[in-house]
């Protein structure tokens, strides 16, 4: 009898547990590589590796097991993966496509060199001012890491010298190589899923993004914006992605300008926050068309089944256990759809778990969303 195909997946946080998910609805293994134990996604499969990619050994034994190699992040170093390759095994999306996103730098020198509409932005040298900077993006601008930013990690927004020197010291904590991007005063922030194989392209909704302390708190599926910003939207999503030669499944954040623009935020090579709705409001979840691109199988519909859907991401409101404690509150509506991550631990501003309300007046869902929100303890 011949083995199920293993999907190896690098990480294993709850990007990796919902895909883990579609996997085996498909009837395939799952195998995890994780720096510890008992991850959200470790938690499912007995194919669970504890150790990282400069583990030599351990990627070895990963890499055996898995038919296919895919990442819930893009900060794994790309010559790792090149070296999962030599060991004979697929790596989707490929070394050279996360080399020009992990940086976003290189990332957005990648989209620039394409023609795609992005913020104005500056590498950053330490002998660099604020007076040198803000002659070319203006007072108020943002320094970015460029590589392990994420969730607000990576940004500072600058408004003066002072605030400068703090951002300063605040990124070089993290990663020491920094650039400068103009600030854009958006209308709203917009997200798109694209999904690439050889054969299809398929772009999911365009959603409207809600941050809260620079984490995606809300999202609103579809995006309450004009037909012609939708198919502008998803040529430059699309755009993007063939710019960095891209295959699987890559979540991509824009800014709406003021004056009716579209720029392109950043692009992350996997599933997305913003995507999560697509679990219960889309014919085929962005999880399991990110299976069925890895292994290059015909992608499902994206489209949605209800008009409207919300999701509220549930962030730890304490430091404490991972657990809910009043579940009778978060299912109080019958037709909430809880999700938790199963990490160990709670700790303010945490992603543990997320909630969807699909429904056809989106007023109505986004109240009872963010009311069942207000009441769930972690």
């Amino acid at each position: 009898m011949k083995d199920k195909k293993c999907i190896g997946i690098l990480g294993g946080g709850q990007l990796a547990r919902m895909s883990a998910y579609q996997a085996f609805k498909l009837g395939f293994e799952v195998a995890i590589l994780e720096k510890e134990g008992n991850s959200p996604a470790g938690q499912l499969t007995k194919n669970e590796f504890i150790g990282w990619v400069n583990n030599k050994n351990i990627l070895e034994m990963f890499t055996n097991k898995s038919d296919v190699v895919t990442l819930e992040n893009e900060f794994i170093d790309s010559t790792k993966l090149h070296y999962i390759e030599t060991l004979g095994k697929k790596v989707i999306p490929s070394p050279k496509t996360i080399s020009l996103i992990q940086d976003k730098y290189v990332q957005k020198k990648t989209l620039e060199r394409n023609g795609i509409p992005i913020p104005k932005f500056v590498s950053y040298d330490y002998e660099d001012s604020y007076n040198d900077v803000s002659l070319i993006l203006g007072k108020k601008f943002v320094l970015k890491s460029r590589k392990m930013g994420y969730d607000g990690y990576g940004n500072a927004l600058v408004r003066n010298a002072d605030s400068f020197q703090k951002g300063l010291e605040k990124l070089v904590s993290r990663n020491s190589s920094l650039y400068a991007e103009e600030f854009i005063d958006f209308k709203m922030e917009l997200a798109i899923m694209i999904v690439r194989t050889k054969k299809e392209i398929k772009t999911y909704p365009i959603v409207q993004t809600i941050q809260q302390d620079h984490i995606c708190k809300t999202v609103i599926a579809p995006a309450p914006i004009s037909n012609k910003l939708v198919k502008l939207s998803e040529e430059i999503a699309v755009s993007a992605v063939e710019s960095v030669k891209g295959f699987g499944i890559f979540g991509i954040e824009m800014f709406l300008t003021q004056d009716e623009r579209v720029l392109l935020n950043e692009m992350a090579p996997r599933p997305h926050n913003s995507g999560h709705f697509t679990i219960e409001a889309c014919i085929t979840s962005q999880f399991e068309n990110h299976i069925r691109a890895v292994l290059d199988l015909p992608l499902g519909s994206t489209a949605m089944l209800r008009p409207h859907a919300v999701m509220i991401n549930l962030l730890g409101k304490r430091n404490g256990e991972g657990t809910i404690q009043n579940y009778n509150k978060a299912l109080i509506d019958g037709e909430v759809h809880l999700h938790i991550y199963g990490k160990e631990k709670s700790r303010i501003g945490r992603k543990m778990g997320h909630l969807t309300l699909l429904g056809d007046n989106v007023n109505s869902i986004l109240a009872r969303a963010a009311q069942i929100e207000k009441q769930i303890i972690f």
